[in-house]
């Protein structure tokens, strides 16, 4: 799909696991079957089979009906990181190359948050990287895997519930 174009999805029976693991974070998994609002144009898309790894930073927002019930929603942006084709074997990029894609992602976002809150008066703004404006594109993205391939650091970062970028993919 280009640039620009949308998909609208139903997900029924939905189910969402969540376990929490100190005051202030959970983890969670999610599986659902979904279906398109519409049905797909006749003979377009990818064959059946073909498979996805998608990385989604959102907020989700929640507020209690009930004991039981809570009504929620959830914005943020989907990031593609791998497919792999239906009659395939293989990811079309490695776990390594797709945990360099996450680290670019997480960059890109702290930068743009860094630019809001130099935005908004708070407090100063710090200079992204080595460039001079906020620049969040793909090509950006891209220039940061580079940039971290030649240049690797030794992070003080722990993921404890994903062994791996494709353990976080389930398909139901």
């Amino acid at each position: 799909m280009r640039v620009g174009g949308s998909h609208s999805w139903y997900y029924r029976q939905g189910e969402w696991n969540e376990t929490k693991v100190a005051p202030d974070k959970w983890q969670f998994t999610y599986n659902a079957n979904k279906r398109r609002r519409w049905d797909a144009p006749e003979g377009s898309g990818v064959p059946v089979g073909t498979e996805y790894h998608w990385y989604i930073l959102a907020h989700q927002n929640a507020r209690k009906l009930n004991a039981n019930e809570y009504i929620t929603s959830m914005t943020g942006t989907k990031y593609k990181l791998a497919h792999r084709r239906a009659a395939g074997e293989k990811w079309s990029t490695s776990e390594r190359a797709q945990l360099r894609q996450m680290i670019a992602i997480f960059e890109e976002n702290i930068i743009r948050l860094q630019h809001e809150l130099g935005e908004s008066g708070k407090e100063p703004a710090v200079r992204p990287l080595e460039t001079e404006s906020i620049v969040t594109t793909g090509e950006r993205r891209e220039e940061m895997i580079r940039r971290r391939r030649r240049e690797p650091r030794n992070l003080p970062l722990s993921i404890t519930a994903v062994q791996s970028p494709l353990d976080m993919y389930t398909m139901s």
